[in-house]
């Protein structure tokens, strides 16, 4: 997964609003502690921070 695709999943999955709290501000435990966005910049690959935020927000598995 590419981050631009990341970028348009959170988008249609939460509104440009929400999705921006999401990626930049929830802290995910299973990113190490970290933002999606810290994760991802710390090199964690897009697709995982992507099924983690699934996870942690019940996102219906076909949208996954």
């Amino acid at each position: 997964m590419r981050l631009q695709e990341f970028r348009t999943r959170m988008e249609s999955q939460f509104g440009s609003m929400r999705a921006q709290y999401v990626a930049s501000d929830h802290v995910f435990g299973a990113l190490g502690g970290r933002s999606a966005l810290e994760a991802i910049d710390a090199g964690v690959p897009v697709r995982t921070v992507w099924l983690e935020i699934c996870k942690e927000y019940d996102v219906p598995p076909k949208d996954r």
